[in-house]
């Protein structure tokens, strides 16, 4: 009985800790991820040059790192159910964002609403690294739609589909890789090199759960899912990024807009492909998007539970 309980502590805790972040959101004062950074800052200090192999090390000591705690987290609560359910939802909710993600797009919608154009292309900056300075109320639009879909996969769907595999140290290491591709997984002179591996093991990381967040958009809108997998079909390939264009093309499939085009990076243009086949974005998009991810995010935290379930139950 104990030993059934203790398989079934994985899946509770999953949906636990996501039933956390939709309650509360990010912790507002010493969140764990905030003191990854810190240190991973701090590291980078010390170790950094101009290499793939030392920013090869510089990764896989941090995210290693970050799996070791989740291990050892794991190793103390053996033989207790309750304390590993505990354990999961809390890593759980400390690495989700799907919650503190929905309000940054509100904030901006907010903006557009009230006709504080300004207002909204500079709480934008929360959200994008594109310049917002030139953008139009369509332009906003489309850069909080883009967001929400690509970090509903990266911060919510992925990180549920290694917890549901491999527990507090998969959510643990997935948000460290993720955390690290901020940082350093830039493409400019000081981390093309550096923050090579940081950015390949993310793009490998976030993978599966690009594909998921594909599918659970053709779940959450059925009445557009032919559309969605249609554009995800015609549109993904073009995107830079293997996975943010899976799950931008089927955003705008379900919405049926058009997402994508030309970005500016202070003195760098972007010209990406157009996803989608629908009409320019608008304000009211944004409202719709973000309640396209909370389904989505919901779909993901029901799949993550069902598939740890079917883990724990796997021989050994």
């Amino acid at each position: 009985m104990r030993r059934a309980r203790m398989r079934d502590a994985r899946a509770v805790g999953l949906l636990l800790g996501h039933a956390a972040d939709r309650i509360l959101g990010d912790p507002r004062r010493f969140h764990p991820v905030a003191g990854f950074g810190s240190a991973a800052a701090a590291l980078e200090r010390r170790s950094y040059g101009d290499s793939r192999a030392l920013g090869t090390v510089h990764t896989v000591f941090l995210v290693g790192a970050a799996a070791g705690v989740g291990i050892a987290a794991e190793r103390a609560t053996d033989g207790r159910p309750l304390a590993r359910t505990a354990v999961t939802a809390l890593a759980t909710w400390t690495v989700l964002g799907g919650r503190s993600l929905e309000r940054e797009a509100a904030a901006v919608h907010g903006l557009l609403e009230d006709g504080d154009l300004p207002g909204a292309r500079e709480r934008l900056r929360s959200l994008v690294g594109r310049d917002t300075s030139a953008l139009d109320a369509s332009g906003v639009s489309r850069a909080v739609v883009e967001s929400v879909a690509e970090n509903t996969s990266d911060a919510v769907v992925a990180p549920l589909v290694w917890g549901s595999v491999a527990g507090v140290p998969g959510l643990l290491a997935h948000r460290a890789a993720n955390t690290l591709d901020a940082m350093v997984g830039h493409r400019n002179a000081r981390y093309e090199r550096f923050g090579w591996a940081s950015a390949r093991l993310d793009d490998l990381l976030n993978h599966p759960g690009a594909r998921l967040s594909g599918l659970l958009t053709a779940a959450a809108a059925p009445r557009r899912s032919a559309e969605v997998l249609r554009s995800w079909r015609d549109h993904a390939a073009g995107h830079p990024s293997p996975n943010a264009g899976v799950v931008e093309s089927a955003f705008a499939g379900a919405l049926g807009v058009r997402l994508g085009g030309t970005n500016l990076y202070g003195a760098r243009t972007e010209h990406r492909p157009v996803l989608g086949d629908g009409r320019p974005a608008e304000p009211r998009d944004v409202a719709r998007g973000t309640a396209l991810a909370r389904r989505v995010g919901a779909g993901a935290a029901l799949a993550a539970a069902g598939a740890a379930l079917i883990v724990g139950r796997a021989p050994r």
